[in-house]
């Protein structure tokens, strides 16, 4: 199992995630980068401080589950993964290759990756099973689930944010990415959902607002959950800003889904260095 890392620690390790996302992107196909790039305090943090891993034997019992719901945002989790341990550089560098078994959306032939995600809404319903099959068989482990705020749209979601509030789901949370977009346009013109912590209270849910970007904010707020004896699920409203880091994507709609030229990539990864 790994060692938690402290801040500097973890200010690094965010940076060298957000380099590795722009690294493996293949020059003139689209990817979803944006998306990808608001989430990286968020695993950051989770994967470097509050989640009980082991990068060497990624299928040990005593693990905590963490599952991507969004998994078009599937290369910052792999670009975590890669640098926590799971794998060698080599694999995270055939990302969306032809053959490859590492693919623009989360595959669980990536070791590390607990579900294959990509059609949004299955991932929170997944990840409630998790958590109350452990609680049933009386485990530590502990579930977390990072999904979209466009996600939201999906029935599926309700559903289980219902049932785990009412059957009090206490080693379930939950981190909404939100940066206000989704695929179309962005999230108030297409199904305006807030306020959204007024939700998720009237289902018997914990929430705590947070800067899903800011690596003190987030440690702060992990840390008094963990510590605290709660009878409800957790969810955590991150504010996200789409394209984070990359001065030219962010809070940029146009930087969701985009090719990037070898000559814009180079610019941007010494931005970045």
């Amino acid at each position: 199992m790994r060692t938690s890392k402290n801040l500097g620690e973890l200010k690094i390790l965010a940076k060298s995630i957000r380099k590795n996302v722009i690294e493996i992107l293949v020059p003139s196909v689209s990817h979803h980068i944006g998306c990808s790039l608001g989430i990286i305090e968020i695993l950051t943090v989770l994967y470097g401080n509050v989640m009980k891993i082991f990068p060497k034997d990624p299928k040990n019992v005593d693990r905590d589950i963490f599952i991507l719901s969004k998994g078009h945002g599937a290369v910052a989790l792999y670009s975590t993964l890669y640098n926590l341990g799971y794998f060698k550089k080599k694999l995270l560098m055939s990302y969306d290759a032809e053959g490859t078994i590492i693919p623009e959306h989360a595959s669980t032939n990536v070791p590390g990756v607990e579900v294959s995600t990509g059609s949004l809404g299955h991932g929170l319903p997944i990840g409630l099973g998790f958590s109350f099959s452990f609680l049933r068989d009386d485990k530590k482990n502990k579930v977390f689930v990072l999904m979209s705020d466009g996600e939201l749209n999906e029935g599926s979601n309700w559903e289980a944010i219902q049932y785990a509030g009412h059957h009090k789901v206490n080693n379930l949370t939950i981190i909404i990415d939100k940066n206000n977009f989704q695929g179309l346009s962005d999230t108030k013109s297409v199904i305006d959902l807030d306020p959204l912590d007024a939700k998720f209270k009237v289902f018997g849910w914990n929430v705590i607002e947070v800067d899903g970007n800011n690596i003190e904010e987030l440690l702060k707020v992990f840390s008094s959950k963990i510590s605290s004896n709660t009878s409800r699920p957790l969810c955590i409203i991150a504010n996200t800003v789409k394209g984070k880091g990359v001065s030219s994507m962010e809070g940029k709609f146009e930087s969701h889904y985009k090719s990037l030229s070898k000559e814009v990539k180079e610019q941007i990864i010494n931005e970045l260095s």
